[in-house]
């Protein structure tokens, strides 16, 4: 089974909730590199594991796959459009910068063998399963 680690996973606060109320309506200029965190979903099959990421706006060469430690980390980051001075922006809810996500591997994973592809936003990443060890009987003599 994979599980999701937010390593950055903070506890809502109040003077955070309000930095962000007002960054939303562009109070907080000097902010750029807001972090953002794509959608995923974590599919288990017979044969592998496959983790699908909505990264909207990305080019190929903009995300990065690691494994590291047990880990599958899909990073990246979406730079933010150059605005226009002669536009007026009402709102601006996208979220642009760098983002992280990841998640524990099972034991039973061929790490050697995983693939990934990005087709329309959607990152897929399949992680093919191994045949689980049994455990060995030794005959006594």
């Amino acid at each position: 089974m994979l599980v999701r680690l937010n390593p950055e996973r903070r506890l809502v606060s109040l003077p955070s909730e309000i930095d962000r109320f007002f960054s939303n309506w562009g109070f907080d200029q000097g902010n750029s590199d807001s972090v953002w965190s794509p959608s995923v979903d974590v599919v288990e099959s017979e044969k592998n594991y496959e983790v699908v990421a909505e990264v909207p706006g990305l080019k190929k060469d903009d995300i990065r796959i690691s494994i590291e430690d047990g880990y599958l980390t899909l990073s990246g980051e979406r730079k933010k459009e150059e605005e226009s001075k002669d536009k007026n922006y009402h709102r601006i809810e996208r979220s642009y910068g760098k983002f992280e996500r990841s998640f524990r591997l099972p034991k039973e994973v061929d790490t050697e063998s995983i693939k990934a592809q990005y087709k329309n936003g959607v990152l897929k990443v399949e992680i093919p399963k191994t045949e689980k060890v049994l455990p060995k009987e030794i005959t006594i003599s």
